[in-house]
């Protein structure tokens, strides 16, 4: 009997978007990498030419396309577009959500943050890890015994992370382990997870930074 064959899917999260305005951009379109992102999606382009990329998934959204680009030319792919990658629903999308100004100083926003663990302003979490897995396990199909590309954003990566290794899926948002442009990498032998890895080949930055 032969063994299970190895199959490494990559969750990258895209890289720094223009977003001068500083508001919570969500899933609104128009949003495009910074010079300085498009520059973070070539180094991770560069970092993986030598892997054996069978595919590139990408979220539907401009900043994940953009950032899947290098890496799809490099490998002679087409992007493969997925709506399970999509950045999470959120109902402060295209305001300002800093603490100290925006949306969260106006009492009338103020009922949305009534339950954080689910959260009540957004997708819930668990809906979030099981697209997500759902996703995963749709690219691992794509390339059994290869390598595939999953572009997808902070929060759902980050959920999907804490789900597939057993951590309650709330959390700070201030210690992500997700940077720009980072992998989170998952290892399948056959249908089984059987290893998680972090890597942050365009270098590291702060889950809070804007423009991410």
């Amino acid at each position: 009997m032969s063994p299970a064959p190895t199959t490494t899917v990559h969750l990258l999260r895209h890289g720094e978007v223009h977003n001068p305005e500083g508001i919570l951009y969500g899933r609104l379109s128009g949003f495009r990498l910074s010079e300085n992102g498009i520059h973070q999606a070539e180094i991770v382009a560069k970092s993986l030419a030598e892997a054996d990329i069978a595919a590139v998934v990408a979220s539907p959204l401009q900043r994940a396309q953009e950032t899947a680009t290098p890496i799809a030319a490099t490998h002679g792919l087409e992007i493969v577009t997925y709506d399970g990658l999509i950045e999470a629903d959120n109902r402060f999308e295209g305001q300002k959500v800093s603490v100290g100004d925006g949306a969260l100083r106006s009492p009338r926003h103020w009922p949305l943050l009534r339950d954080p663990f689910t959260p009540s302003w957004g997708e819930p979490y668990l809906r979030i890890a099981h697209r997500m897995f759902g996703a995963v396990h749709m690219a691992r199909e794509l390339a059994v015994g290869r390598e595939v590309v999953c572009v997808s954003h902070q929060l759902p990566i980050w959920t999907l992370r804490r789900f597939v290794t057993g951590k309650r899926l709330w959390h700070d948002p201030r210690r992500r382990q997700c940077a720009l442009a980072s992998l989170t990498t998952l290892v399948f032998t056959g249908t089984e997870l059987t290893g998680v890895r972090y890597s942050e080949p365009a270098g590291s930055s702060a889950p809070t930074q804007t423009g991410a």
